[in-house]
């Protein structure tokens, strides 16, 4: 199994950016976590990251017959970004959306996940371990009625 690790903007800031809500586990230690979670569980895994909607849809395209499972943080394009709702519908990869904070418990504009309609499952608020609960949904090969 190959899956995908999509970060969108800010991600890259973790352990910078508002640590008291997001952890200070920097970027480049979430995805040692990430990579030795998959050798434990012997999937291959590769972690992108671009604060640019763009980027984020061509990773995304690229991952067409190529990995087997996405998990995505948006990060801010969870809740502005139709372009990547559709690039995950186009390409039918099962996808796991995960938000480090509790998105539901913060501010109103942050419940509405545009992604969340191209996703078998949303785990927000279990911090960076929310990635891992993620690749176990998707290396666990559950699928929800009509995916």
């Amino acid at each position: 199994m190959n899956i995908l690790v999509i970060n969108g903007p800010n991600l890259n800031m973790l352990g910078i950016r508002e640590p008291d809500l997001y952890g200070r586990v920097t970027y480049a230690e979430l995805c040692r976590r990430i990579e030795a979670h998959a050798a434990e569980r012997g999937v291959e895994v590769s972690c992108y990251q671009s604060n640019h909607e763009g980027d984020l849809v061509d990773a995304i395209q690229n991952a067409y017959g190529r990995v087997d499972g996405i998990v995505i943080n948006p990060g801010a394009y969870t809740h502005t970004s139709v372009a990547i709702l559709d690039a995950l519908k186009a390409v039918s990869i099962r996808a796991v959306e995960v938000h480090i904070s509790d998105v539901d418990a913060r501010e109103p504009f942050r419940r509405t996940s545009y992604v969340r309609l191209a996703c078998e499952r949303t785990i927000s608020g279990h911090g960076i371990d929310g990635y891992l609960e993620a690749m176990d949904h998707l290396i666990g090969g559950e699928k929800p009625c009509g995916r």
